[in-house]
């Protein structure tokens, strides 16, 4: 813990929902001393709050509100993660908290952002991928367009580019010695995540509808198939010297199909490739292209993926006891200050209560009276002082 990079440093997190918490857990896994703000009677949906604390404030409640504003006033980042004005509503809007700590650095993290008409609209990861304009090209041909989960707007365009925001904006205060505003739409940071595809559209690689292209889905070269025991096999044979691999390892005969960028040709290419890997199992086909290179690997399940010699020796996963399941390990590897899951275990809401306010010099008949009066909330389950 003493040498993680980001040690030091006092986060304060508003309880929400997966890119928040995602972006808490980055700061907290490379040593910065996260305290998650909860509500009284708020359901516990967050599984990404390794490593912080829990402290359960009634923000109803005028006293809550100025036990917030104690501890942004200490604190390095506050992160948020409510519509456009209920910080506000609150009191506890950067006007008021950023004029207390001139230093502090208030990161916003929203679907729409804080302006624009659709600033204090509800949405999911679907809706901000819908109106950047990738989600129009994900997807089969002549199908829906189809979301990838939530990872690109929710953790990619949301809670990883409030990470970099964070610290490109503690950069800035080390020279000047001030804090900001970061304003983090997950709409807008998965556009900027998208500026690829939008730049290189003048070299040609979308020309055609959504799934016909080379890199969606529409190249028989950049695609996954189908094996005979059901699994799949992903193949990124994009070069020609790739290309070429890939087929002397499925036995294909180069002179027997059309020209590799003859895109007239790709269906029927598509199809004789998917013809040859349905005669082999995953395992037959992994081990054929085990030592060729033509960027083909088999698509394994999360399960499956810890087992894999390669994740093993780059240790990609810890084990959870608790849980009983391996946990992808904190990235970037840092070679002096790595990240490091130092506890597993989620903290109950309210569980810190009592030994954060006490960090904050309250006195212990300050800290009864608030509890008492159901100011703050301090959990059955207490933490070791």
């Amino acid at each position: 813990v003493w040498n993680m990079a980001l040690r030091g440093l006092k986060v304060i997190e508003m309880a929400g929902l997966a890119p928040a918490p995602f972006a808490g857990m980055v700061l907290s896994d490379f040593g910065a001393s996260v305290i998650r703000i909860d509500k009284p009677g708020q359901p516990l949906f967050d599984t990404l709050a390794r490593n912080k604390r829990s402290v359960c404030i009634s923000l109803k409640k005028p006293q809550g509100v100025e036990v917030v504003k104690d501890l942004c006033c200490k604190a390095d980042i506050l992160l948020e993660p409510y519509r456009s004005g209920v910080m506000e509503k609150l009191g506890l809007g950067p006007d008021i908290l950023c004029s207390l700590n001139p230093k502090l650095i208030y990161a916003r993290l929203t679907g729409f952002g804080q302006s624009g008409p659709l600033s204090r609209k509800a949405g999911h990861d679907i809706n901000y991928l819908a109106i950047s304009g990738v989600l129009s090209m994900l997807g089969r041909e002549d199908s829906n367009p189809h979301p990838p989960i939530n990872l690109l707007a929710d953790f990619a365009g949301g809670g990883l580019m409030c990470v970099m925001g964070i610290l490109m904006a503690l950069f800035e205060r080390s020279k000047s010695g001030k804090g900001q505003i970061i304003d983090v739409a997950m709409s807008s940071g998965v556009s900027y995540l998208s500026t690829f595809l939008t730049t290189s559209k003048k070299v040609g690689l979308w020309t055609g509808p959504t799934g016909t292209n080379m890199l969606d889905g529409g190249a028989p070269f950049y695609d996954t198939y189908k094996t005979s025991d059901g699994g799949y096999m992903s193949v990124g044979a994009i070069e020609p010297q790739f290309y070429s691999n890939l087929l002397h390892g499925l036995g294909i005969d180069k002179s027997t199909i059309p020209d590799q960028m003859d895109i007239d040709s790709w269906p029927e290419v598509k199809s004789r490739l998917s013809q040859v890997f349905s005669t082999k199992s995953r395992k037959e086909w992994t081990d054929i292209f085990s030592n060729i290179d033509a960027c083909v690997e088999p698509v394994l399940s999360m399960n499956e993926s810890v087992t894999h010699p390669h994740n093993i020796q780059r240790g990609v996963h810890s084990f959870d006891e608790d849980s009983n399941q391996y946990i992808p390990t904190p990235e970037p590897h840092l070679s002096r200050s790595p990240g490091e899951i130092y506890s597993f275990s989620q903290p109950d809401i309210g569980q810190h209560t009592k030994e954060v306010l006490k960090e904050m010099e309250y006195s212990n008949k300050k800290i009864s009276e608030l509890i008492e009066s159901g100011v703050v909330y301090q959990s059955d389950t207490q933490s070791k002082l």
